[in-house]
């Protein structure tokens, strides 16, 4: 991958797994980054001291998208202290376990709310920036194995991460013009705080059902996000890139649930 000369990448929930290992990994690549976090701030600066230790700039926001508007809000102000934005990484994601005779629109609103609304208005205005700039830029959407196949019992989850794809592919076909490329990335079952484990689990922790045996790392989700926000990638939008260890090919969901 060639360096990024003097440009930025804003990576929201990128106080822990997937968002700080991206973070990290755009570091290495040449980016200067734009941490987001809700509601921990302590890895948030973990992972600004990581990304000024590799010799890249990092500026922390606080950005809660229960309330898009106002987390775009702070986005610009992200985008106002960087001075610019080249790349955004749509990580920051919520999920709610419940089935669809027992989701309640407020359930259903909420995942709706930070998993779709938010990327679109965080989207929308990190690409409003880039066509200002005349330069181009790359969007990653943080999206699911779920995206195409259903989670058993997440109604709400499983519908914002189909619409979160078909955001994606919107996004490409309108933002082209401007060499905005717009992509997602589809985790499997991933070792990261919200699965409660840790980066270490990916090697410790066996998972039979899927066909690699394990739960994935956060890197390795970041290298597939680094790549596409890397000049190899040019030639690639409107993707989407599963990343789950097998999974989607031996679909064991429905027989994890017995």
């Amino acid at each position: 991958m060639s360096k990024a000369e003097q440009k930025v990448a804003v990576v929201t929930a990128s106080d822990s797994g997937i968002g700080k290992a991206s973070a990290i990994m755009l570091a290495e690549q040449g980016y200067d980054i734009g941490i987001t976090w809700r509601s921990d701030e302590k890895g948030a600066q973990d992972t600004a001291e990581r990304v000024r230790a590799l010799g890249r700039r990092a500026e922390i926001q606080h950005l809660d998208l229960a309330d898009p508007q106002e987390g775009g809000k702070a986005l610009e102000a992200l985008i106002s202290k960087l001075g610019r934005i080249d790349a955004l990484v749509n990580n920051a994601g919520t999920n709610d376990k419940s089935p669809f005779l027992e989701t309640s629109f407020d359930s259903w609103r909420k995942v709706f709310t930070v998993d779709v609304d938010g990327a679109f208005i965080c989207g929308q205005i990190a690409a409003r920036h880039m066509v200002e700039q005349g330069e181009g830029g790359r969007i990653v959407n943080i999206t699911s194995v779920h995206e195409h196949t259903p989670l058993p019992d997440s109604t709400a989850y499983t519908a914002a991460k189909h619409a979160l794809g078909g955001l994606t592919k919107s996004m490409a076909l309108s933002l082209m013009p401007h060499n905005i490329l717009v992509n997602s990335v589809a985790p499997g079952a991933i070792a990261t705080p919200m699965n409660d484990m840790s980066d270490d689990d990916a090697r410790n922790v066996s998972i039979p059902e899927i066909p690699a045996g394990r739960p994935g790392d956060p890197r390795e989700i970041a290298s597939m996000v680094a790549w596409l926000c890397s000049e190899w990638a040019s030639y690639t939008t409107g993707q989407s890139f599963v990343i789950d260890g097998g999974f989607t090919l031996a679909n064991p969901q429905f027989y994890i649930q017995k």
